[in-house]
């Protein structure tokens, strides 16, 4: 009898544990400020954690804004993000979690680490290394109910009309640098990093689904870089201009 409870209880634990998913989830609120940091987003981390939240597919905001109105009204319907640092001498450590409104831990990311010694491309490279968790799991919005949109048949003409009204219109403007120098790429796990003859990391790359595309980002931006026509840009926003670096790498 008591070989049924225990694989009873066992039963309900994984089953409760299995229901927890990410997956349940649309939205993420990720704080002003971690509790490791002294300032509002210090080493721009909490910017760095929304935004590769959003990449992930979720709906971010940070807690100082304005919350939709089914997550103003109900915080149960939003996980909480949250970065914790591990003390080391020579090494940054940087965990990812997400917990529901309860607090318990949906997700736990590994332990992210850098050896740089500057304090904002530490923190960004480990933050990025423990992000990679979140590539293994598989995630879809299941929590929204909204209906099935119903397919549309469109004539040529009309559906040119809808395709011309669905592309997104480009940046009022484009500022396009040229490369400083020849880059050259060191792998790393999930991707590169660029240094130059200093040497020094000027940018890591990680890896995506996409051939030649990659998130990219360093001390100072987060962006992407992208081939484009045998040529490789970094591209990012700055100012609400979207800044296209050209860049000379090796691989």
């Amino acid at each position: 009898m008591k070989r049924y409870v225990l694989v009873l209880l066992l039963f309900l634990s994984f089953s409760g544990y299995s229901q927890n998913s990410i997956n349940n989830y649309k939205y993420v609120i990720v704080p002003e400020k971690f509790n490791f940091l002294k300032q509002n987003d210090q080493y721009s981390l909490n910017s760095l954690t929304k935004g590769l939240l959003e990449y992930k597919g979720f709906t971010v905001y940070f807690d100082n804004t304005e919350l939709p109105g089914e997550v103003a009204n109900n915080r149960c319907r939003a996980l909480s993000a949250d970065v914790l640092e591990k003390s080391g001498m020579f090494t940054t450590t940087l965990t990812l979690l997400l917990k529901d409104c309860k607090g318990n831990i949906v997700f736990k990311s590994k332990e992210g680490k850098s050896r740089e010694k500057e304090y904002k491309v530490a923190y960004n490279m480990a933050l990025r290394d423990a992000f990679t968790s979140l590539d293994k799991v598989s995630y879809a919005d299941t929590a929204s109910t909204n209906k099935p949109v119903q397919p549309i048949i469109a004539t040529t003409a009309s559906a040119a009309t809808v395709a011309a009204s669905t592309v997104p219109s480009k940046p009022t403007e484009t500022v396009t640098n040229q490369p400083a120098g020849t880059l050259y790429a060191q792998a790393i796990a999930n991707g590169y990093q660029l240094i130059d003859t200093t040497p020094k990391i000027v940018l890591t790359l990680l890896k995506t689904s996409a051939e030649n595309y990659f998130i990219a980002g360093n001390a100072t931006a987060n962006g992407i870089v992208l081939k484009k026509n045998e040529d490789w840009f970094f591209e990012y926003y700055k100012d609400g201009k979207l800044i296209s670096e050209k860049l000379l790498v090796k691989f």
